[in-house]
């Protein structure tokens, strides 16, 4: 049996003709920049995420980068962030001028650790970037507090995890200042290409960001800072909008998939519980943690996997698509070898980046492809 890793044509074809719809009449308008058809993209993710401002740009990589550049952050300013996600959290940073400061994580979360973040603070630190890794959102309220004593300002990379909140029933993309999103085809919300998404709950932060992706532009032709073209295309909040009804219902699937997963691979005796140790040579995996109250929205259903390397080649060999997100932390990537870090400065994440195996948990997939999915993982450690 097949089991890729995503199946993007399974869902469209259950709303295409009003995708189709949608995009015809972007073009019969031709109104591909901007306009009506964004703004009411906007709208809809606004009272979505429950955040007072959403402005669509141009990617989930742009959505930080805009949020860095409203705030002036640039050569000479430290950004504190987390080592394990996806290279655009610090890529930005970087692009910025500003330098990357890397914290390691929670062991049961994947998430920035925030008792380890004060430590890191600098007399040049501007900001800190959680990441809402996977779908769980990070523990936000240490962070802030850290945040409000040192005058930082708080960008949320939620580009995982639309629709995520925490046990408060707060949104992701409205606990920091900034709230960042992607909507890149993969995502649980995707588009047709790239687009992303900035939030913000603040009157004047959103003003300047809506000139920011327009090369600052405060009037055609009158610009008062350098901004960029951050735009998100018309075609794209088209098409995100037929779309933004039906992540709910296929957010619910991608959670009723991780609660059979765990049924399948508790009954299958191949789970090693909620252990934050090593897996190494314990015959088995660890399922993802969801603290009491949260709502985890299954970007990726990412377990803890002994021989995890063996294990991916054994379900790739069987046609399932497992993957590895992510297998260099950021702090070990070539590019930031100038900052000096070194093997053993982040040892939890530098561990996990050897456990993590995601397995496909997108909501088309049938009750016998998780059937399927499990029985391997159990052939593959004998049981």
């Amino acid at each position: 049996m097949r089991v890729p890793t995503l199946d993007l044509k399974a869902q469209y074809d259950t709303i295409r003709e009003d995708i189709l719809t949608a995009a015809t009449k972007v073009f019969d308008s031709q109104g591909f920049i901007l306009g009506k058809t964004v703004q009411d993209f906007e709208a809809a993710c606004a009272e979505y995420t429950t955040a007072k401002h959403a402005v669509g740009v141009s990617s989930g990589t742009d959505a930080i980068l805009i949020a860095l550049m409203n705030e002036g952050i640039g050569h000479g300013d430290e950004v504190i962030t987390t080592t394990f996600s996806f290279f655009a959290t610090a890529g930005t940073i970087a692009r910025t001028g500003a330098t990357p400061v890397f914290v390691d994580i929670d062991p049961r979360t994947f998430n920035i650790d925030p008792a380890l973040i004060e430590a890191k603070i600098t007399p040049k630190t501007k900001a800190i970037v959680p990441v809402h890794l996977y779908g769980l959102p990070a523990d936000m309220d240490p962070i802030n507090a850290i945040a409000k004593k040192h005058n930082l300002i708080v960008i949320e990379d939620a580009a995982q995890a639309i629709g995520a909140h925490d046990d408060q029933g707060r949104q992701v993309g409205t606990l920091g200042d900034y709230g960042c999103f992607s909507f890149f085809p993969s995502k649980n919300l995707g588009g047709a290409g790239d687009a992303g998404m900035t939030t913000t709950m603040d009157d004047a932060r959103a003003e300047k960001l809506f000139k920011m992706r327009m090369h600052g532009e405060v009037r055609q032709y009158v610009h008062t800072f350098v901004g960029g073209n951050f735009r998100i295309d018309a075609l794209q909040a088209a098409i995100l909008h037929v779309k933004l009804p039906h992540l709910d219902s296929w957010t619910e699937g991608r959670q009723r998939n991780a609660d059979t997963y765990r049924e399948l691979l508790s009954e299958r005796g191949v789970l090693l519980g909620d252990t934050v140790e090593p897996v190494e040579g314990k015959g088995g995996v660890v399922t993802p943690f969801v603290p009491e109250g949260y709502r985890h929205i299954y970007h990726q259903f990412v377990l803890r996997a002994d021989r995890r390397d063996e294990l991916m080649a054994f379900l790739n060999e069987r046609e399932i698509g497992a993957r590895i997100y992510y297998p260099i932390p950021l702090h070990q990537q070539e590019c930031f070898a100038d900052l000096s870090y070194k093997t053993g400065d982040m040892p939890v994440a530098e561990q996990l980046a050897k456990e993590v195996l995601a397995l496909p948990v997108y909501p088309e997939m049938t009750p016998e492809m998780l059937v399927y999915v499990a029985d391997q993982v159990a052939q593959f450690y004998g049981k």
